[in-house]
C-alpha cells in the first residue's frame, strides 16, 4: 500500500472516530450515566455550527410528543380561534388527578401545568380537519391527529424526534411558520419558565405516561449574551421519580457546555 493510500485512510479514520465522538458526547453521555437514565439529548445553536449530541441513534427515532405539543397547539389554536390570549374555559368540576388542573384556565395556567383537558377542549374545537391543514404546512413530525382527536398526542399516531423538535422549535424562534406575529409573542410570553440577568429560558416539559415505556420531554430554548441555544432531551421514565431528570439533566448539559 502506497503512501498516499495509507495517508488517506488515515485521515478517513480521524473522521470517522471525530463524528462519532460528537455524536457521543462524552460529558452528556456521564449525565445520563450518572442518573442511570435512558434517553438522549441535543444541543444546537441557532446561527452557527456548534451541535452537542448524545445518542445520535434515538436522537433522530421518533416518539410521542406529549405535552411538548402544547407549543405547537397553542399557535394553531391561536390562529384557528379556538382561544384567544384572555379566553377563560370552565372547569367541570370533575377531579382531573391534580389539583392544578381543577380549576377554571386561561391558555396560559394550561400551558404552564400542562392541563390535559383544557387542551383537549381545544382539539374539539379545532377538529381533525384544521389540525391536518396545520400539519400540511408546518410538517411537524408525522403530521398524524389520529386514531382519536383528543388523545393523538399522548398515545396515538403522532410522534417526533428530537432531531425535528430542535428544527421546529428554530421556525418558532424565527417565525418561519405560517402563524402571526401576535400568536408567537403570545406563545413566547408562557413559555417563558426563567429569565435571570444573563439569560432566559422557553420550554415545555411531556410525560407520556400511557405508553411502555413512559417517555420524558423536556424541549425548548435558551437565549443568552446574543446568542441562542435549542434543547430537546427524551427519557425512558421507569419509574415516577425519574421525570425530574429531564430538566435537570437539560439544564446541567447547558452549564457543562457554557451555554448559561
Amino acid at each position: 500500500m502506497n503512501k498516499a493510500i495509507t495517508t488517506l485512510l488515515f485521515t478517513l479514520l480521524v473522521l470517522v472516530f471525530a463524528s462519532h465522538a460528537r455524536c457521543e458526547d462524552n460529558d452528556l453521555a456521564k449525565l445520563f450515566a450518572d442518573k442511570k437514565i435512558v434517553g438522549t439529548i441535543i444541543l444546537s445553536e441557532l446561527n452557527g455550527p456548534k451541535r452537542y449530541v448524545y445518542n445520535e441513534r434515538r436522537a433522530n427515532r421518533p416518539f410521542v410528543p406529549a405535552s411538548t405539543f402544547k407549543i405547537l397547539n397553542t399557535l394553531i389554536a391561536l390562529e384557528t380561534g379556538a382561544v384567544t390570549e384572555k379566553d377563560v374555559i370552565k372547569w367541570d368540576g370533575k377531579d382531573k388527578g391534580l389539583a392544578a388542573w381543577n380549576r377554571d384556565q386561561t391558555l396560559e395556567t394550561a400551558f404552564n401545568s400542562s392541563c390535559v383537558w383544557f387542551y383537549q377542549e381545544l382539539a374539539r374545537r379545532i377538529g381533525t380537519a384544521g389540525y391536518e391543514a396545520y400539519f400540511n404546512r408546518v410538517k411537524y413530525g408525522t403530521g398524524k391527529p389520529t386514531p382519536e382527536l383528543t388523545t393523538f398526542w399522548l398515545e396515538g399516531d403522532l410522534k417526533i424526534s428530537a432531531v425535528e423538535q430542535v428544527e421546529f422549535l428554530k421556525k418558532v424562534y424565527t417565525e418561519k411558520l405560517p402563524f402571526r406575529h401576535t400568536s408567537y409573542v403570545t406563545l413566547k410570553r408562557i413559555m417563558t419558565v426563567e429569565r435571570t440577568p444573563e439569560y432566559a429560558i422557553r420550554a415545555k416539559t411531556g410525560w407520556a405516561q400511557r405508553i411502555s415505556p413512559q417517555i420524558g420531554w423536556y424541549v425548548g430554548y435558551v437565549e443568552c449574551g446574543g446568542k441562542v441555544w435549542f434543547f430537546a432531551t427524551n427519557m425512558d421514565i421507569a419509574k415516577s421519580d425519574d421525570a425530574r431528570f429531564r430538566q435537570q439533566i437539560t439544564l446541567d448539559a447547558l452549564k457543562i457546555k457554557g451555554i448559561i
